[in-house]
């Protein structure tokens, strides 16, 4: 991993770590990625005799990562959003006039961010506390580099006090869904493919250099210690903040860990499991002689009575010639959206339990080929708090530091969709 340099109409900044890749090896990108575009074969890697360009996109700014070696592309991505992540976190907003307008501070955290083609302090929060945009605090930030960045636990600070120790707990899990409806499967809609992505966030308000252990329903826990009772889960693909011990995860699956201060995400997590779709959508659709269309679209919520889904928005695609729309809800309001061709019914609160409609009609003015539109699917976005589609549980929190102060953990469960879809074949 020898230079990153940030592209934008030509090289706008770069660092040459190593040394041992041309600087000039850049000038190669841009020619290589018009070729590319041109003929529709776009690639994250690409190659000009034996130095390789692994970038990413972001705004107007093109991040590019150049090595002769065969390296590990997953860590160089991952840094290359780590960068996005620090800058934006700098500068709001990462586009080229940032970086123009910051280029003392663009290179100080370039060489902390990585040394000699290794990455070093990515969390933004450590940074922040020797690395300022004020040119003067600069320099006098210089002569005191904070322990975090010697010290093994490098995302927290010592000496970190609150009046009062909270810790407050996020479980998110997000439903990824595909419903068909079609008469060569089921008239009456399938579950094609569905599973659930989770994280946990903590927001951490807590003095000191706290231990925080994480217990979960976890089953392959409860299968270690056998106490295999109640709700448990089968957790898969977990990722950890860098915070965890992975060899006491591995062997008893405990989650223990010295916590960043403030906001951080903890943990991610899927589940492999059919999931009944929480809002049941069923649409139907009627053509009169290519002059308008009337859609009837159904919602129902297949969720507990005592939850209510927030902010629900089904977003229902129409033609791109419809015009003179007209809609009738039962509840919540509806609008079309022609720039995006979309009907969009929004439903403020949505008891468990409940079924509402929404009737559309659009004028028609000219004959379109539906083949050619094709049939865009229909997107659900909610959210219900209070509630895990899986199940999951947070069965304690333990907080031990050496002073003893006592400290709250607080609990919080949100459901929300992610790729939520319903497609018809009708």
């Amino acid at each position: 991993f020898s230079s990153r340099p940030i592209y934008v109409r030509g090289v706008l900044i770069c660092r040459n770590y190593k040394g041992d890749v041309d600087m000039a090896e850049i000038d190669h990108f841009l020619p290589l990625l018009m070729t590319q575009e041109e003929e529709g074969l776009t690639c994250p890697i690409m190659s000009h005799g034996n130095v390789h360009f692994l970038w990413i996109k972001h705004t107007n700014l093109y991040l590019v990562a150049t090595t002769n070696k065969n390296s590990n592309a997953s860590l160089v991505y991952a840094f290359l959003y780590k960068v996005v992540e620090v800058f934006t976190e700098y500068f709001t907003e990462l586009e080229e006039e940032s970086i123009q307008d910051n280029f003392v501070v663009v290179y100080e955290l370039l060489d902390e961010l990585m040394d000699f083609g290794f990455p070093q302090t990515t969390d933004s929060k450590i940074l922040q506390e020797y690395i300022t945009q004020e040119g003067t605090k600069l320099e006098v930030a210089k002569t005191k580099v904070p322990t975090t960045v010697t010290n093994a636990v490098s995302w927290r600070s010592e000496g970190i006090k609150y009046k009062k120790n909270e810790v407050f707990i996020d479980v998110i899990e997000s439903i990824n869904l595909l419903l068909l409806f079609s008469p060569a499967v089921n008239a009456n809609g399938s579950v094609m493919s569905s599973d659930i992505v989770g994280t946990v966030k903590l927001k951490t308000m807590l003095s000191g250099m706290p231990e925080l252990r994480l217990g979960l329903n976890d089953r392959a826990l409860f299968a270690l210690t056998g106490r295999d009772k109640g709700k448990t889960v089968t957790m898969e693909d977990v990722k950890f903040h860098q915070c965890v011990r992975l060899s006491r995860f591995e062997s008893d699956r405990t989650i223990s860990f010295i916590p960043p201060d403030g906001e951080s995400e903890l943990m991610s997590y899927r589940i492999n499991t059919h999931v009944k779709p929480l809002i049941w959508i069923e649409s139907v659709i009627e053509k009169f002689s290519h002059s308008r269309v009337e859609i009837m679209v159904k919602a129902k919520g297949q969720f507990k009575k005592q939850s209510v889904a927030n902010n629900v928005e089904v977003r229902v695609p129409v033609p791109s010639d419809a015009d003179s729309p007209k809609f009738k809800t039962s509840t919540g309001h509806a609008k079309y959206v022609p720039e995006k061709n979309l009907a969009v019914w929004t439903i403020k609160s949505f008891p468990g339990g409940k079924e509402f409609l929404m009737r559309a009609s659009f004028g028609l003015p000219s004959v379109e080929n539906d083949e050619m539109e094709g049939k865009p699917p229909i997107t659900v976005n909610f959210e219900i708090p209070y509630f895990t589609v899986s199940g999951i549980q947070v069965r304690y929190m333990k907080i031990i530091e050496k002073s003893g102060y006592q400290a709250l953990p607080w609990v919080r469960y949100i459901t929300q969709s992610g790729d939520y879809q319903l497609r018809s074949n009708f």
